[in-house]
């Protein structure tokens, strides 16, 4: 599934609670929404595949006359709200303005009105000379999208991450200083929770990278910062959690420090574990799984492309050291996920300590194409055949955007305007 042009370039990439639907967000403001098709009767072991089952447009580029800006309509983060009735309903968000919209089906239609023509103008009363009782009549299926809440005018700097609370009714939305809680109904005001904004900015040290709540537990939440630090906090111990209620940080090796030290220990996206027990986080060069109860380092650390340390110079002065990286964990926790360069993304086994490459590509996302494990060699090493080497990876093909099905072995993979969805190829390469 792809096209061409930057407005193109997916952002975000977000399941359902189910899986069923699978929601992908742009560069140019547009929301595209896939859904599994049904298994086939004929081939009963068949996967459904996803197919596209509405597009609309979420945000349109604005300028803020006040600041001299412009507001771009990039799709930063997509959530989708726990299905309570036959609507879907899911939250989107570009830099500044939040918005849920309703999905909803209608494979009907009122006929027979009284009061109004076929072409639905208003009928002359005195015309009306008998009653009839409209009836429904069935109609192509049409998928219907609705915007229901605008949270606007909310945040001075650019939102990072939304999150929805397990009560259901609130959500949260962070940007570079401040988090601010919603309740879905109220649009005109929220209730700032944290404000890491210094009195002077010139003071400024750290800045808010992500945020997410407590996958059971409605009054924790957890931020990730640009010095590499997670702060767990809990709404029931006061109603500004600028005071954390534990500090989770790795202490720093003091013969590994250099100038890029503090660049690429910056967390880029912070995941709960389904359990809520554990903690995912990726910055530049590694991913870690953080146990909720020990705070002084991480239980695991994977190195998602070591080969890349002896390339930060380079790295740094094509931005590419500055680009943000998701992660994602598997149905059961035991699998975690996160992208890099190339197209190619990486897994890491929890328990068999196994971790593999995986490249997406045309190639491997056709149907019954096994997914090939790949090897990267570090520069000056030792290469043996179908390695690639350090120099000739692609900078510009990056992995940023991943999402893992919430109990199955399907993975969806933006890789910049393409989007792969692999099902049930992993198995054989982890196992």
């Amino acid at each position: 599934l792809g096209s061409d042009g930057s407005s193109d370039i997916i952002s975000t990439v977000e399941f359902n609670h189910t899986g069923e639907l699978l929601a992908t967000g742009d560069k140019g403001g547009r929301v595209v929404i896939f859904q599994r098709e049904p298994e086939s009767q004929t081939e009963p072991f068949s996967q459904g595949e996803y197919n596209v089952y509405s597009t609309f447009q979420s945000h349109e580029p604005e300028f803020d006359y006040l600041k001299s800006l412009e507001i771009e309509e990039k799709i930063n983060k997509i959530r989708w709200l726990p299905q309570q009735n036959a609507a879907h309903f899911l939250l989107s968000t570009n830099d500044k303005t939040i918005k849920l919209w309703k999905v909803s089906e209608r494979d009907k239609r009122p006929e027979g009105y009284n009061l109004k023509d076929e072409e639905g103008r208003i009928k002359d009363i005195s015309t009306v000379t008998s009653l009839q009782v409209p009836v429904l009549k069935p109609m192509d299926l049409m998928v219907e999208v609705t915007p229901r809440r605008v949270f606007a005018n909310a945040h001075t700097y650019h939102i990072n991450s939304i999150s929805v609370n397990s009560d259901y009714e609130t959500y949260m939305s962070a940007d570079d200083l401040r988090i601010n809680l919603w309740h879905l109904d109220i649009t005109d005001r929220s209730f700032n929770i944290v404000d890491i904004k210094p009195a002077n900015m010139e003071d400024l040290t750290e800045v808010i990278t992500a945020a997410e709540f407590h996958p059971h537990h409605c009054n924790l939440f957890v931020y990730s910062s640009s010095k590499g630090t997670l702060r767990l906090c809990d709404m029931r111990e006061a109603a500004l959690c600028d005071k954390h209620s534990k500090l989770f940080e790795e202490p720093e090796d003091p013969s590994a420090r250099s100038f890029f030290s503090e660049i690429i220990s910056s967390v880029s996206d912070v995941k709960f574990s389904h359990s809520g027990r554990y903690l995912l986080t990726r910055d530049y060069l590694t991913a870690k799984v953080w146990d909720l109860n020990m705070e002084s380092k991480p239980l695991e650390t994977y190195q998602v492309h070591d080969y890349l340390r002896s390339k930060l110079c380079s790295l740094y002065e094509n931005d590419c050291i500055f680009d943000k990286f998701e992660c994602a964990w598997n149905g059961s926790d035991s699998v975690i996920m996160t992208g890099a360069y190339n197209n190619f993304f990486r897994m890491f086994d929890r328990n068999t300590k196994r971790d593999v490459t995986l490249e997406a590509s045309r190639e491997s996302s056709k149907p019954r194409a096994v997914l090939k494990p790949r090897r990267v060699c570090a520069a000056g090493g030792k290469r043996r055949k179908d390695d690639i080497s350090v120099d000739s990876l692609d900078f510009t093909k990056k992995i940023l955007h991943t999402a893992w099905h919430p109990n199955e072995n399907i993975i969806a993979i933006a890789a910049t305007n393409n989007l792969y969805i692999f099902q049930d190829k992993l198995n054989s390469e982890m196992h």
